[in-house]
């Protein structure tokens, strides 16, 4: 674990680039204070392969964000679900939600999340993405159905939170679990002790 930045005032602040409310409460689980500046950016269709497609839009977030700022460490993510070699966005609407339960149901997809770090004074940048297999039971159509109706699913990549009702629908993954949430933990703090441990070196 990694120390607040604002207990030390040779450290910068953090901002995270991202109006997720699950990304932000990964942030405080781990007891980091930071501040919020969504990028507002379009996000736009993905034509390189996922891994390197949510890489460059992480950075682009990050980069849009932290051109508003003097200085800090801004963090950009993005999350895409990947079925066959098919990136899976945010459902259009529920009867589109319910095509890709359909399509999850009883099959393993990858969920890969693209994390940027920049600190601004600096001009540092750091990206990289990381990968989880996730293993969907077989679902039965009313399940479908009724957690498409809770509303849950609408604005999450591939349909469905791990974190929400969708837990039950998963037999098990491989991986790092909070990056299938929206942000992988583990390396983020590696990364994020990186850049503190630079700033309290000078």
């Amino acid at each position: 674990m990694i120390e607040s930045p604002q207990s030390d005032n040779t450290l910068p602040n953090i901002i995270l680039a991202s109006e997720s409310p699950r990304r932000a409460d990964l942030l405080k689980q781990i007891g980091l204070e930071f501040e919020v500046s969504p990028s507002e950016i379009e996000e736009p269709q993905i034509t390189a392969s996922p891994a390197i497609a949510v890489q460059e839009l992480a950075i682009l977030k990050a980069r849009t964000v932290a051109a508003k700022f003097d200085a800090g460490i801004v963090i950009g993510a993005d999350t895409v679900v990947v079925i066959d070699g098919q990136p899976i966005g945010k459902p259009e609407n529920d009867a589109h939600a319910v095509q890709i339960l359909r399509r999850l149901s009883g099959n393993q997809h990858e969920v890969i999340t693209g994390v940027a770090l920049i600190d601004i004074k600096r001009k540092n940048e750091v990206v990289w993405a990381e990968q989880t297999a996730v293993y969907f039971r077989t679902l039965h159509e009313s399940e479908i159905v009724a957690y498409v109706r809770s509303g849950e699913p609408s604005d999450k990549a591939g349909a469905y939170g791990i974190q929400g009702r969708a837990g039950a629908f998963v037999e098990r993954i491989e991986g790092c679990y909070f990056n299938v949430v929206g942000l992988p933990l583990a390396s983020l703090i590696v990364q994020l002790r990186k850049q503190f441990e630079s700033h309290s070196d000078c």
